[in-house]
C-alpha cells in the first residue's frame, strides 16, 4: 500500500469547487451571521490546510473568508470553526498551520482541530447534543472525502434536520462508478446512499444513462433525509468526469446563492467548470455546537 502524503498538489478541479466555496462563505456568514447566536463551519475531511505549492485547503478558505470579510465586524454571532480529519499527521499541520498564520482570533471566534473519522465524529457530537436536548447551531457542513467510505447518508440526514443548516457534499462518481460491481464495496455504497437501490442501476449499460440514474438516487435521498433544494454541479479535468458536487439547504435563498456563485466562475486551463440543474486551538465540548439564542457571549 502506498503511503498517503502529508501534502499534495491541488489539482483544477478542487481549484473550482474551492472558488464556489468562497463565494457562497462570503455570503453566508454576514447572512447567518447577524441572525444567530452562534453559527458552526464543518469541514469532515479537512486535510492538513495547505497543498504543495502552498495553496490554502477548504480550512483556510473557511477561516480567512470569516477573518477578512469586509463586514466581520457586523458579524455578532460567536463562529465555531471544527475541522476533522483522520489522519493525525494531517491534522497537526493544520494545527500548527493555523498558529503560525492566526496566533489569536476575534472574541467571537472559535477553532477545533479533530483527530479522527468524520461519520464517528459527528455521529458522537449528534448523540451528545441529543442526550443534552439540544439542537445543533445553523451549520455550513463540508463533506469532502478522498472516496465513498465514512460519508453515510444517515450522517448527513441527522445534519440536515436541523432547519439552518446545509451540506455541501462531493459525490466521488469516478470511484462509485469503478467499483460499483465489487462485492466489498457494497456496503460502502449502501451507507453512501442510505438505501440498497443503487443496485437496480447495475443493469444500465449506457454510461451517461447510469451517471443520471446515481445522480438523481442521490439527490432524491438528500430530499428523503431533509433537504428542500438541492444543487448539483459537475468537476471535469481534462475533459474527464472526476465527481460532482451537491449542495443541500432547506432555503431558496441558500441554493439561490450557491446558484450564483457556479455561474460567476468561468473555465480556466484544461479545466472544465460544468454547473447543472437536475486564541488556542481547543475540542470544545458538545454544547459548542448547540444554539444559542442571545448574542455571543
Amino acid at each position: 500500500m502506498a503511503t498517503r502524503k502529508k501534502l499534495w498538489p491541488l489539482e483544477p478541479h478542487t481549484l473550482g469547487k474551492h472558488h464556489v466555496l468562497r463565494k457562497y462563505l462570503n455570503a453566508w456568514f454576514p447572512i447567518m451571521g447577524t441572525w444567530n447566536g452562534r453559527i458552526l463551519f464543518i469541514d469532515g475531511f479537512a486535510g492538513p490546510g495547505e497543498y504543495e505549492g502552498g495553496e490554502a485547503g477548504s480550512p483556510m478558505i473557511a477561516f480567512e473568508s470569516f477573518l477578512e470579510h469586509v463586514a466581520r465586524k457586523k458579524i455578532t454571532a460567536e463562529v465555531v470553526f471544527t475541522f476533522v480529519e483522520a489522519d493525525n499527521e494531517r491534522a497537526e499541520h493544520l494545527r500548527k498551520l493555523i498558529e503560525k498564520k492566526y496566533p489569536t482570533f476575534p472574541p467571537n471566534c472559535k477553532v477545533e482541530v479533530w483527530d479522527g473519522r468524520f461519520d464517528r465524529t459527528m455521529t458522537r457530537l449528534l448523540d451528545e447534543l441529543d442526550r443534552q436536548n439540544a439542537a445543533l447551531a445553523p451549520a455550513f457542513v463540508m463533506i469532502d472525502p478522498f472516496g465513498v467510505s465514512d460519508t453515510p447518508m444517515e450522517v448527513v440526514g441527522r445534519i440536515l434536520r436541523n432547519r439552518w443548516s446545509e451540506v455541501y457534499v462531493s459525490f466521488m462518481y469516478e470511484a462509485i462508478n469503478r467499483f460499483k460491481g465489487t462485492p466489498e464495496f457494497e456496503s460502502h455504497l449502501d451507507g453512501l446512499f442510505g438505501c440498497a437501490t443503487w443496485r437496480e442501476g447495475l443493469v444500465i449499460e449506457d454510461a451517461g444513462q447510469l451517471k443520471i440514474y446515481l445522480y438523481d438516487l442521490y439527490a432524491e435521498q438528500l430530499r428523503k433525509n431533509g433537504a428542500e433544494h438541492v444543487v448539483r454541479f459537475e468537476l471535469f479535468n481534462a475533459g474527464r468526469l472526476i465527481y460532482a458536487v451537491y449542495f443541500a439547504t432547506h432555503n431558496v435563498k441558500g441554493s439561490d446563492r450557491v446558484k450564483e456563485a457556479i455561474w460567476k466562475i468561468a473555465p480556466f486551463g484544461d479545466f472544465a467548470f460544468h454547473g447543472s440543474r437536475s486564541g488556542q486551538l481547543v475540542l470544545a465540548a458538545p454544547n459548542f455546537w448547540a444554539a444559542s439564542s442571545g448574542s455571543p457571549r
